[in-house]
């Protein structure tokens, strides 16, 4: 089968980057599934790991876990599906990836794709769409009130791909205002119609901007970019026993600070659940089910924002060219061999 991969990690522009090579077809067993990859999306966990990891000497190392496919074959274990079925999903980080033209993936961290939307459209949306649920819902826990507090959560980096899809969720989900941080016009633009009620810079001091849309200090922050710049003003803005969720990697993360006001830390990574094989692991399954039925619903839409044809080394070279260089909106999508 054709796929995109390494056998060493080298910055973007070197020509071994990321190439194309053939790798045999794996096969299904226990709880996989087999799906044929018709489209997948891009995602800055694809260009750190690239940076960072080196598979053992002489083989390859396949990145990419969002995509959208159809099931060719199943492992004796599965139980909800069957070949020909259309899914969406995001693998685990410890496997192989998806920049091939065959994938294995557990079953129980797959959801059915939209019927709405095509493949390319669906492929967006899995692993943006686990992270900020999952932040939101079971990290952040925004369903419990903060005692006192302004009903508002403050999303920085609320252009790119977490925070254009917790954007959405957050207002189809819940009753909180939602103020996103942008800093250009065009990615402005696109967190208004994402449905963010308030926008704010976070080129300068986020907490005197908060301050000045007269809410009240807000009960949580979630943070899925540059924390490092954020925190502090964070901590300001936040109400008494407020929530501070984060998702990227500060060089250093100085918790000292939020004990005067009794704030609590959450930290999320969607491949948790799957790199440990937690007890509750068929809950990514649900939930991308449930956000499936949203889509279809017309209460979510997918946050494609960039399609770069098929999927290719060149391709992929050039989406993570972008997503390296901070100006990336929404999702990068490819389709096709």
């Amino acid at each position: 089968m054709r796929a995109v991969a390494y056998q060493s990690p080298q910055p973007i522009s070197s020509a071994s980057a990321l190439v194309d090579v053939d790798l045999p077809v794996p096969v299904a067993t226990g709880q996989d599934l087999l799906v044929e990859v018709r489209a997948v999306s891009v995602n800055p966990v694809d260009t750190k790991i690239r940076k960072s990891v080196a598979p053992a000497e002489g083989e390859w190392k396949v990145l990419g876990w969002d995509a959208a496919g159809v099931v060719v074959a199943t492992g004796p274990d599965v139980a909800a599906f069957k070949p020909g079925d259309e899914v969406y999903y995001a693998g685990a980080i410890h496997r192989p990836g998806t920049n091939a033209q065959f994938h294995l993936v557990d079953e129980r961290i797959v959801g059915r794709k939209p019927k709405s939307l095509d493949f390319k459209a669906a492929a967006a949306l899995p692993l943006t769409a686990i992270t900020a649920w999952e932040m939101l819902f079971d990290r952040l826990d925004v369903a419990k009130p903060v005692p006192g507090a302004a009903r508002a959560i403050v999303i920085i980096g609320g252009a790119g791909g977490v925070g254009s899809i917790a954007i959405q969720l957050a207002r189809a989900l819940t009753d909180l205002t939602v103020i996103a941080t942008a800093s250009r016009p065009e990615t402005q633009a696109w967190v208004r119609e994402l449905g963010a009620h308030h926008v704010i810079d976070h080129r300068s001091p986020i907490a005197p901007q908060v301050a000045e849309l007269g809410l009240g200090a807000p009960s949580y922050v979630f943070s899925t970019t540059n924390t490092d710049d954020h925190m502090a003003d964070s901590i300001d803005l936040l109400a008494p026993q407020g929530r501070f969720g984060l998702i990227d990697d500060p060089k250093e993360l100085n918790a000292l600070p939020l004990k005067r006001k009794s704030l609590s830390l959450h930290w999320e990574l969607m491949f948790t659940r799957s790199l440990f094989e937690t007890a509750d692991l068929a809950r990514q399954h649900e939930l991308l089910t449930r956000v499936a039925e949203l889509v279809d619903a017309g209460q979510l839409r997918t946050t494609l924002a960039e399609d770069y044809g098929t999927i290719s080394a060149a391709t992929l070279k050039r989406a993570h060219a972008l997503i390296e260089s901070g100006k990336a909106k929404g999702k990068i999508v490819l389709s096709g061999f």
